[in-house]
């Protein structure tokens, strides 16, 4: 049996917390619509109550996308949870997500509560949102690094207050994959109300594990993923959606998971998001990077000319991306032939071995090289 994920995107919400990202309303919907290409389940819109632009970003993306079920942050206060409510009013399916920390150092630095506090404000909020929109998820932040028993507790009266969804994120990036699934296995053992809910998982990239974390924490049971496209996120980011589902999808005899994602509309959320936020993806990105599918060597270009299973686990065209063949001091001659051919240079024998030793001597310089830099120098010699 293949056990279906439901795909949480935060890009919009977690993802805007990144240090320079500002999004209007209309860049909201913009990129909420491409989300609804992509097949994602979920979309965090925004913070409603956190400023009126964001507040006017969820209602935007609740009036742009219909499949998708339109989510806004809340933490555990009336205000909170009723300028959700009214920014979520257009949505055709609404989602309030509570958070409140659950760690003893949030509990005593930050909130300044007792534990007891905690789980009324919990069972409290939960109640509360319940009336006013279709879904309530409540998220216990900084779970992994909380008392599982006490976890336990408080999902349990979450639960009974009407939540329809958990969330156990990793806030900080703390956990390593075999902690998160431990985690995740006890809290369900400790609180088998679970069952009856959507369990997600939720994993900051601090010391570059969100993606592994998010993985281990499906295969011990979770049935909701959340992340960001390109991984954005506060600090080091969030899980990165493509690496994620393209995981469950190249591995799914080994997780027996599977998404609604459309996979070839990844490149073009990519895109999207990198020219919108002004976050550029970095070159070597798994997934949707520029060199994610570039083969530069000679030896693994010769291989991709003869079969692309040689050096490619995924198709690039299943991504909306293209195989590219760059030249550089690592390329091989079949790989210089080919990009020749594909100029309408037509070269053989003598000419072509004249025409790539000139390019190999250009190329170990350490420049950039075109084909016109090296017929330029074989013309001239």
């Amino acid at each position: 049996m293949t056990r279906r994920i439901t795909i949480f995107d935060t890009t919009l919400r977690d993802g805007e917390q990144s240090p320079g990202i500002a999004l209007r309303p209309d860049e909201k919907a913009e990129i909420a619509r491409q989300l609804e290409r992509l097949g994602v389940d979920v979309i965090e819109a925004g913070f409603a109550v956190s400023s009126p632009g964001d507040f006017e970003g969820v209602k935007a993306v609740a009036a742009a996308v219909e499949r998708p079920t339109v989510a806004s942050l809340c933490r555990t206060r009336k205000e909170d949870i009723d300028a959700a409510a009214e920014a979520l009013a257009g949505a055709r399916r609404s989602r309030i997500h509570i958070f409140l920390a659950t760690s003893p150092v949030h509990m005593e630095k930050k909130l300044r509560m007792e534990p007891e506090e905690v789980v009324e404000q919990a069972r409290w909020s939960v109640g509360y949102a319940r009336a006013s929109v279709d879904q309530v998820e409540f998220s216990c932040e900084d779970a992994t690094r909380s008392d599982p028993h006490f976890v336990a507790r408080v999902c349990c009266e979450a639960v009974r207050a009407g939540a329809t969804t958990i969330n156990l994120p990793d806030t900080v990036g703390y956990c390593l994959p075999s902690e998160y699934a431990e985690f995740i296995l006890e809290v369900r053992r400790l609180c088998p109300e679970l069952g009856s809910v959507t369990l997600s998982v939720h994993c900051h990239n601090d010391l570059g594990l969100a993606v592994a974390n998010t993985l281990a924490g499906l295969q011990a049971g979770a049935t909701q993923a959340e992340c960001t496209v390109n991984g954005i996120g506060e600090r080091a980011g969030n899980a990165a959606l493509e690496e994620v589902v393209m995981a469950l999808e190249v591995r799914r005899s080994s997780f027996g998971l599977k998404t609604g994602v459309v996979t070839r509309e990844i490149g073009a959320a990519s895109r999207l998001v990198q020219q919108l936020t002004g976050y550029a993806v970095q070159p070597n990105k798994a997934i949707v990077g520029a060199n994610a599918f570039a083969h530069e060597a000679g030896i693994h270009q010769d291989g991709m000319l003869k079969d692309a299973e040689t050096y490619q686990i995924m198709d690039p065209a299943q991504l909306g991306l293209v195989m590219t063949l760059p030249l550089g001091k690592h390329s091989g001659r079949h790989a210089f032939a080919r990009a020749c051919a594909e100029a309408g240079i037509q070269l053989d024998g003598e000419a072509l071995a004249k025409a790539f030793r000139r390019f190999k001597q250009l190329a170990d310089s350490g420049k950039n090289v075109t084909l016109s830099d090296v017929f330029e120098e074989v013309v001239l010699a």
